[in-house]
């Protein structure tokens, strides 16, 4: 038993080694980051529901599930193809579409969720004419 506590602690130590290794050398993880910490506070002050706020949630991991893909996959091409090669390329260029194409689902999704809240409680300090 205590050699699997042991290994379980080494694995989440080795886990959150890599969640800093992605913070402090990816400069789009900074905006994710950024990113991530605006959204929980808006949801927080729209008070959104538990389903919503699940989707929210989801679609963060998502991005940051793929940043943190793109970064292996970068890794690994740098290692293993350290001179310019046109394969590795396309491997770097796929592993960043598959990061634009989540970061555009979570912006439309968080407009989808969001927006009519957020634009209520903004239509609520604009004063009618």
């Amino acid at each position: 038993m205590i050699h699997f506590i042991r290994s379980r602690t080494k694995s989440f130590f080795y886990a959150f080694q890599g969640w800093w290794y992605v913070i402090r050398t990816q400069k789009n993880a900074w905006f994710h980051a950024v990113a991530t910490i605006a959204v929980i506070l808006v949801c927080l002050w729209l008070q959104i529901s538990p389903l919503e706020w699940a989707v929210i949630l989801l679609t963060i991991s998502m991005v940051w599930t793929a940043e943190f893909f793109n970064t292996a996959i970068e890794t690994i091409v740098d290692l293993t193809s350290p001179n310019k090669n046109q394969l590795a390329k396309i491997s770097k260029d796929v592993g960043a579409a598959a990061v634009l194409i989540t970061a555009a689902t979570s912006v439309i999704i968080g407009f989808i969720i969001l927006g009519p809240p957020l634009g209520a409680k903004i239509s609520n300090f604009i004063p009618s004419p």
